[in-house]
């Protein structure tokens, strides 16, 4: 049976754009303030006409209502507004931050993606995804992102109290952080189902994140997938890069930082 393949949306990059910037898994939280500084500084510092943020820019998000005066979120609603007044933002839901919504989108002034999407910027298109949808390896997750994506079940988690929420939240943080230390790989793209992906957005190349692995690899002639780096400047080895796509092509930048 032939992978299936979801409606594909399609967005038009204005005309006056020149440079485009793909950043992804930054996974923001107050406790790591590094890797925050370094993504307010580039939202407001890159040379890019738009930036895509392509999934689990936070690290968890349970809902717009947790934009509370002198909370993180309002913080990082604070940054994507000032941003979105030089250069158009656009949000594509993560695994980590799928509830994110327009109320909190629209006070950012930021554009919310389907996923998947095609970008057609300079005569070519490009595939956007967070990536987690085409993990079909990983049986459990697939199960798991059915259920939460229903509408039934997100409106009743955001039912709860949003006190009751930011718990589960720090929940699933100490699991996330258990799991990184236990160097459990993360599932990778299903081939077949990401070649299916980009002959019905008649696009030669995926943009995606997800798996914390930025590689560029070659799926056949012409076709290609470019995966994004994770951030985290508290890293031993801090990581944190940008996919920059200009009238030549992609490349892979750091950030713009003062």
């Amino acid at each position: 049976m032939p992978p299936t393949v979801p409606r594909i949306a399609e967005l038009k990059a204005a005309a006056a754009w020149r440079t485009v910037d793909f950043i992804s898994d930054l996974h923001l939280h107050e406790a790591e303030p590094a890797t925050f500084e370094a993504w307010r500084q580039h939202l407001l510092n890159t040379p890019a006409d738009a930036v895509f943020l392509l999934g689990d820019i936070f690290e968890v998000w349970v809902g717009d209502d947790a934009v509370q005066p002198g909370s993180f979120e309002a913080a990082c609603q604070q940054v994507l507004q000032q941003a979105s007044q030089r250069r158009a933002l656009f949000f594509m839901a993560g695994n980590r931050d799928f509830l994110l919504g327009p109320r909190f989108a629209q006070a950012c002034g930021m554009t919310l993606l389907a996923d998947p999407c095609v970008l057609v910027f300079e005569g070519q298109r490009w595939l956007l995804s967070h990536g987690d949808a085409l993990c079909l390896d990983d049986h459990d997750y697939m199960r798991f992102r059915a259920e939460v994506r229903s509408p039934a079940w997100q409106q009743a988690f955001l039912a709860r109290p949003l006190a009751e929420r930011l718990a589960l939240a720090r929940q699933l943080r100490a699991q996330s952080e258990a799991r990184k230390r236990s160097g459990e790989p993360y599932a990778d793209l299903d081939p077949a189902a990401t070649l299916a992906w980009l002959q019905a957005g008649n696009a030669a190349t995926l943009i995606h994140g997800h798996t914390h692995r930025p590689a560029r690899h070659l799926l056949g002639p012409g076709l290609s997938r470019e995966v994004l780096s994770d951030w985290d400047l508290h890293a031993p080895q801090p990581r944190a890069e940008v996919l920059r796509l200009e009238a030549g092509g992609l490349r892979r930048v750091a950030p713009s930082l003062t």
